[in-house]
């Protein structure tokens, strides 16, 4: 029946959304780069005599740049600026940027839908004319925009140049592009704790007092307790957003009217929603500082996690203690109507986690302490929402970079003896 009501649902939408749009056809009207604002954050990269610009156009941006709403079309324009110093030329890799970039003309194609069709082949000549070319003569500029897929939040993506002498020259960005609304832009991470309050430990300590952290996340008056804290991650701002965004993680959006009927168009007809906003779970009697989720098939299906920020610091760094677990479908409950279903293995999750990290170069070293206390297969405990879960009840402690780091180079931390006490 459901599935039903969707197909008609979905036809229906896809009729009148045509019909409407055959009505209200306008003329193709794009506006001169100065006009457009998205310049203002740009991003500027230098090495090796090569200097990278960056920016990435809003989805208003794009209507008044290209005269279409490219973002309805999952297709988001980034400009770059490659200025060659060499005395040799370079070429532009695109597929380092997107592999599955969109062409000029494609993008002017799957745009012009809400044109009128007298304008249609001026719309294609606008679109390659501003396409990003690939060769960059010595002591010359080039520029242009590549037509990406969608991403919302913060984009992350490689400029890959290569010369004569078969160098990879690699330049990373990764720029908050302004529309949804994320949940850790609104935490006043400068205050969040006294300066009192702030402890830097040595190795020792770090690990003692990593081990004396609260087992478990709890509701917001900490009266039951909910999902394991198995996961602690070691790196300040920078390090945590890139290394999880470099990794394909996405950032999770407040909830409000937008995000909600997101959320609820995907419950409904199985979409995928990368931004779907979490739950709040409690740690130090506040819901969490970040929530970061990797989206798979739908919105049913997905890995998330949520960070608290701790008082702790090692060697200058941030610390923080998370939640790691995988949802893997919808279920009914008296308290919430719907919830999601978690996988019970909550460990196989912090080692995909440690796997994703690692192979996306996001992850410098790693090891494990002890955290909750193992809870058999047989004898599995439950969160707030009554899943069950079993664990070997250690902790996993990640060190996260910025900057990426080689596989090869990753270290293992080996806290197998027991502490002194």
């Amino acid at each position: 029946m459901l599935k039903a009501l969707r197909h008609h649902w979905t036809t229906l939408t896809i009729v009148c959304s045509f019909l409407l749009l055959l009505g209200c056809a306008s003329t193709f009207e794009p506006r001169p780069i100065e006009e457009v604002r998205f310049m203002e954050r740009a991003q500027t990269k230098e090495e090796g005599g090569i200097t990278v610009t960056a920016a990435v156009l809003t989805s208003q941006e794009c209507v008044a740049k290209f005269g279409a709403n490219l973002y309805r079309r999952s297709i988001q324009p980034v400009w770059l600026e490659i200025e060659n110093r060499n005395n040799e030329p370079m070429w532009f890799l695109p597929l380092g940027l997107d592999p599955a970039y969109f062409t000029p003309l494609e993008s002017a194609y799957l745009g012009r839908l809400s044109i009128r069709k007298s304008d249609h082949d001026e719309m294609d000549k606008y679109f390659y004319n501003r396409g990003m070319g690939s060769y960059i003569a010595p002591g010359e500029k080039l520029s242009g925009f590549v037509y990406t897929n969608l991403d919302e939040g913060t984009k992350a993506f490689n400029v890959d140049i290569i010369g004569e002498d078969q160098g990879l020259r690699n330049f990373t960005f990764f720029i908050p592009v302004p529309g949804i609304r994320v949940d850790h832009h609104e935490v006043d991470w400068e205050n969040l704790y006294p300066e009192a309050e702030i402890i830097d430990h040595d190795e020792a300590g770090l690990r003692k007092a990593l081990e004396n952290l609260p087992c478990c996340t709890t509701n917001k008056k900490g009266t039951e307790q909910g999902d394991p804290l198995n996961l602690v991650v070691i790196g300040n701002l920078d390090d945590v957003y890139y290394a999880f965004i470099r990794a394909g993680w996405d950032e999770t959006e407040t909830i409000y009217r937008a995000s909600l009927l997101k959320t609820v168009k995907s419950f409904l007809f199985g979409g995928r929603y990368r931004y779907s906003p979490v739950s709040a779970l409690y740690v130090f009697g506040r819901g969490q500082d970040v929530a970061l989720q990797r989206a798979r098939s739908s919105i049913h299906e997905r890995n998330h996690l949520r960070l608290w920020l701790t008082p702790m610091r090692y060697e200058g760094k941030y610390v923080w203690i998370g939640q790691i677990s995988r949802d893997i479908g919808v279920r009914f409950t008296r308290k919430t109507i719907t919830t999601h279903k978690i996988d019970p293995d909550v460990d196989e999750t912090r080692a995909f986690l440690i796997q994703d990290l690692w192979y996306s170069q996001g992850l410098k070293s790693f090891g494990y302490v002890k955290g909750v206390g193992a809870a058999l297969y047989a004898e599995p405990r439950g969160n707030l929402t009554g899943d069950p879960y079993f664990t070997d009840g250690n902790r996993a402690v990640l060190w996260v970079s910025s900057q990426p780091a080689a596989f090869s180079e990753v270290g293992w931390i080996d806290w197998e003896e027991p502490l002194e006490r």
